[in-house]
């Protein structure tokens, strides 16, 4: 079931910590778990905790569909994660503009600095245990759901609240940035491979 109000900063349930699911097949949880990627969906999000459609199950969906802003290595799978455990992060750190469907139904960005790449293990929705390296976006969404389930938002981890900016200015000033950059290595690319076909 899509729930269309997501939970919204300032709400006290946003800032609790989530408890262990301890009944993987219990009818709540397994309802949690459609309502999240329905809702999820429904919402354009590429994440989505259970404190954020009023639940509080250490629970959280990902799902980094494909988009005119984001590269071919950045799409992955629909994953759900049940009790899930960071257990390594990189030493090294990005700064990365993220935005949060429990702020104002995210309509807003700014930059926050994150480990590069985590090792995370959890469950999923039949009780099966899974290990895995996650770089780059998924890497970031992770972290900030992952966040949700200790009851800490994003706006928390703002490095610069000067450059906070909407949604729209987002994808006018770093997202287009960022699409015409990855356009521009990709014809390197190519011009490079032409050149190299020309020369055999």
């Amino acid at each position: 079931m899509i729930i269309k109000k997501i939970v919204q900063v300032g709400n006290p349930l946003l800032a609790k910590k989530s408890k262990i699911v301890s009944n993987f097949a219990s009818k709540e949880v397994q309802n949690t778990i459609k309502n999240l990627v329905d809702s999820m969906r429904y919402h354009d999000l590429i994440g989505m905790a259970s404190s954020q459609i009023g639940k509080k199950f250490r629970i959280f969906v990902t799902e980094v569909r494909k988009t005119k802003f984001r590269t071919p290595k950045d799409i992955d799978k629909l994953r759900i994660y049940i009790n899930p455990e960071i257990i390594l992060k990189s030493k090294q750190e990005i700064i990365i503009y993220e935005g949060c469907g429990s702020v104002a139904y995210g309509k807003l960005f700014a930059p926050i600095k994150r480990p590069k790449k985590i090792n995370i293990q959890a469950f999923d929705e039949k009780g099966n245990k899974f290990k895995f390296t996650a770089n780059g976006l998924l890497s970031r969404v992770i972290q900030h759901e992952y966040d949700h389930l200790d009851g800490i938002e994003f706006t928390e981890k703002i490095i610069d609240i000067r450059k906070i900016m909407s949604s729209d200015e987002y994808k006018k000033r770093i997202a287009s940035k960022k699409n015409h950059l990855m356009k521009s290595q990709q014809n390197k690319c190519m011009t490079k491979e032409k050149r190299k076909s020309s020369y055999n």
